[in-house]
C-alpha cells in the first residue's frame, strides 16, 4: 500500500517534511528545520518518523532552512542517497547548510560554557562535517525536464517564484491500484510581478493530489509601492538624524530590499554610501543571485544592461568582517543597515538592535514574515522591552512592518495559482501554515468550487 506521511509544518511555518512510501521505495520531500520558540526547536531532536538509512532519495523544494536544515542530521544517522534540487538552488543550499553546521556547533559550545544545558557535554544537532557530507549528495536538475529517479518514479521541477531556484515538485508514480498518479508539492509559492526572479508557474500536468503551502492563506498583502514606503521612512528617520535597521533574510529578501533601495538611488533620493549590507551570508547569496542570469526577470535584465544592477558588488557598502560591522555602532551619520536574520533571532542584526532600539531617532523596518515566539514577532506586536544577550532592552525606536515585500503568495495569489490548473485535484492538503491561515485558505478554495482540503496533523498518514 502506498502511503504519504506528513512529518512537519502541519500547523506551523517551519519544519517542512513529507514522507512518501510504496513498496521498496521511500522518498522524502523537504527535510526542514523547526525554527522559533524552544518548543518548536525541540522537535528537531525528536525521533524521526522514518529510518534515514532506508530512504531512497530526498527532494528539496528550495534552500531555506525550514525546508533543508535537517538534512545533515539525516546524513549523520545513515542516509547516503541522492538529494535532488533545482540547479539554481545548489549554491544557496551549500551556503546555508555549511553555516547551519557551524552554528549548531557554536550553540553547543556556548551552552556548555554558560552551563544552561541539561547535559554536561551538550552535543550539536549536527556538525559542519555532517553538512559537508550532505552537500556531496546534491544532484541538481534543470527546470521543466522530467527525470526518472527510481524505477517507475519520475519528478519534474517547475519555478515557484519564492526564491532563486525555488521549485514546485511533480512526482509521477504508480499507486496501490497500479494506476499512475501525479502528486504535486507546491513548495513555497512566490508573489506575482515581484522583482528579480521569474513568476511562479503552476504544475505542467494535472495533479491527482496537491500539497499546498498556506503561510498567508488568511490575508491579502496590501497594495504597496515598496520604493515609496522606503522613501517615506528613510526621509523621516534621516531627517531626525537616525538610522534605519532592516532585519532581512539573507536569501531572497535581502536581494529584494537592495533592488528597491537601488531605485531610490537612481532617483537621487538615497546616497548608496549610506547603505550597508552587513551579513557575510547575505553578501555571498547576493553574489550567487547576481550570477544566475538565466533566472532573472526582464526588469532586472534591463537594469543590468543599463549598468544599474542592484546586486552588483559596487552598488552599496558591504561589511564582510566583524570589525566593519562593529564600526557601524560608532557611526553618527544617518544610515540604512540591512542585516540578517530576518526574524531578529540571530546574526549581526541582533547587535544592531541592541545598539539602536533604545533611541527614538531610529527605526526598525521588518520586511518579512515574523513567526510566533521570535524577537521579530514581539517587536511588531508592540513589545516595550526585548531580551538581548541577557539584557532587557527598551524599545523606543520606531517599529515598522512593510507587508508588500513578502516572498510568500497571499490568499488571492494562492487561489490564482490553483485556478491555473485545468481542474481541481482529487485531493488537496494544506500544510506549511499556522492553523488560522490554513482554515481560511481551505474556505476560500472550497468557495471557489474545490473539494474541502485536508489539514493534516503532524504524523498523520494517508493512502495514495
Amino acid at each position: 500500500m502506498a502511503k504519504v506521511t506528513f512529518c512537519g509544518a502541519c500547523g506551523s511555518v517551519t519544519g517542512s517534511s513529507t514522507h512518501l512510501s510504496w513498496g521498496d521505495n521511500d522518498l522524502l520531500v523537504d527535510c526542514g528545520l523547526y525554527q522559533g520558540p524552544e518548543e518548536l526547536e525541540q522537535r528537531n531532536w525528536r525521533e524521526l518518523r522514518y529510518r534515514p538509512a532506508e530512504l531512497n532519495a530526498v527532494i528539496l523544494t528550495h534552500a531555506h532552512l525550514d525546508h533543508t536544515g535537517l538534512l545533515p542530521r539525516l546524513v549523520g544517522e545513515g542516509f547516503d542517497g541522492p538529494v535532488y534540487c533545482s540547479k539554481p538552488s545548489r549554491g544557496l543550499i551549500s551556503l546555508i547548510l555549511q553555516d547551519a553546521g557551524h552554528l549548531q556547533e557554536e550553540q553547543a559550545r556556548y551552552a556548555q560554557k554558560k552551563g544552561y544545558s541539561r547535559h554536561p557535554q551538550p552535543k550539536p544537532l549536527y556538525t559542519a562535517k555532517d553538512a559537508r557530507r550532505a552537500l556531496k549528495l546534491l544532484r541538481p536538475l534543470p527546470f521543466e525536464e522530467p527525470q526518472d529517479i527510481l524505477p517507475g518514479i519520475q519528478i519534474r521541477f517547475r519555478r515557484a517564484g519564492h526564491l532563486l531556484g525555488a521549485a514546485t515538485i511533480e512526482i509521477r508514480a504508480k499507486g496501490a491500484d497500479g494506476k499512475r498518479r501525479t502528486w504535486c508539492f507546491s513548495g513555497d509559492v512566490g508573489r506575482y510581478d515581484a522583482p528579480i526572479v521569474k513568476d511562479p508557474e503552476p504544475p505542467a500536468d494535472m495533479p491527482t493530489a496537491l500539497v499546498l503551502e498556506s503561510t498567508y492563506g488568511d490575508r491579502n498583502h496590501r497594495a504597496a509601492n515598496p520604493e515609496a514606503a522606503f522613501r517615506k521612512v528613510i526621509e523621516k528617520v534621516f531627517g531626525r538624524g537616525g538610522t534605519v535597521v532592516i532585519p532581512a533574510f539573507a536569501l531572497g529578501r535581502t536581494q529584494e530590499v537592495l533592488y528597491h533601495l537601488s531605485q531610490l538611488v537612481e532617483d537621487g533620493d538615497l546616497d548608496p554610501n549610506a547603505v550597508f549590507l552587513d551579513s557575510p551570508m547575505a553578501i555571498k547569496a547576493t553574489e550567487i543571485y547576481d550570477q544566475a542570469e538565466a533566472e532573472h526577470d526582464e526588469d532586472l535584465r534591463e537594469l543590468a544592461e543599463q549598468h544599474l544592477d542592484p546586486l552588483a558588488a559596487d552598488s552599496f557598502q558591504r561589511c564582510r568582517s566583524v570589525e566593519q560591522s562593529k564600526a557601524l555602532n560608532h557611526r553618527k551619520e544617518p544610515a540604512v543597515i540591512v542585516a540578517a536574520s530576518g526574524m531578529a533571532t540571530g546574526g549581526r542584526v541582533v547587535h544592531h538592535l541592541k545598539q539602536r532600539l533604545g533611541d527614538p531617532k531610529n527605526a526598525v523596518v521588518f520586511v518579512g514574515y515574523q513567526a510566533a515566539g521570535t524577537r521579530g514577532r514581539a517587536l511588531v506586536d508592540g513589545a516595550e522591552h526585548v531580551a538581548i544577550h541577557g539584557q532587557r532592552i527598551p524599545v523606543r525606536a520606531e517599529i515598522r512592518e512593510l507587508h508588500g515585500l513578502s516572498a510568500h503568495a497571499d490568499q488571492d495569489e494562492l487561489v490564482r495559482w490553483c485556478q491555473a490548473l485545468p481542474e481541481a485535484p482529487q485531493r488537496v492538503f494544506l500544510n506549511h501554515g499556522e492553523d488560522p491561515p490554513r482554515k481560511a485558505l481551505a474556505a476560500a478554495l472550497t468557495e471557489s468550487g474545490w473539494r474541502p482540503p485536508v489539514l493534516p496533523e503532524t504524523g498523520e498518514t494517508f493512502d495514495w
